[in-house]
């Protein structure tokens, strides 16, 4: 079963990652790290110990897929080693300094800008995989 976990940067900088509830999975799950890939470690930790309780109790933990979903910090920090400010601003439209500024919580984007941000990002998969090689 696929379930949305959104990660979010929190206002201390640090980020959690949540699980939205789904009334077919009967626990939450959890994970916060100085990093995203910390989060995203302590979530995946956090279902690997519930899988263990369930085992422990002789149950079956329901299997699960998990689809991250980001903020636009969150996005931006995670993505780092593959993006540069100048080329998010080129593939975005969205100057390198204001995300800069969403990168370390100075500003958040507008819902506008999100928006923007998102269809811009994925406009730019969609060139990418349509790429062929000889």
């Amino acid at each position: 079963m696929k379930v949305k976990v959104i990660i979010e940067r929190g206002a201390d900088g640090t980020f959690d990652a949540n699980m939205e509830f789904n009334k077919n999975v009967p626990f939450g799950l959890l994970g916060q790290g100085n990093t995203v890939s910390e989060t995203i470690a302590d979530f995946n930790n956090s279902y690997a110990e519930m899988q263990a309780y369930y085992a422990n109790e002789g149950n079956k933990c329901p299997a699960l897929e998990f689809d991250f979903k980001y903020d636009i910090p969150s996005f931006l920090q995670y993505y780092a080693y593959a993006f540069t400010l100048s080329g998010l601003e080129r593939i975005t439209g969205v100057n390198q300094k204001q995300l800069g500024h969403y990168i370390s919580g100075v500003r958040n984007p507008s819902e506008r800008t999100v928006r923007k941000i998102e269809e811009r990002i994925h406009s730019f998969g969609r060139e990418i995989a349509s790429v062929n090689f000889v």
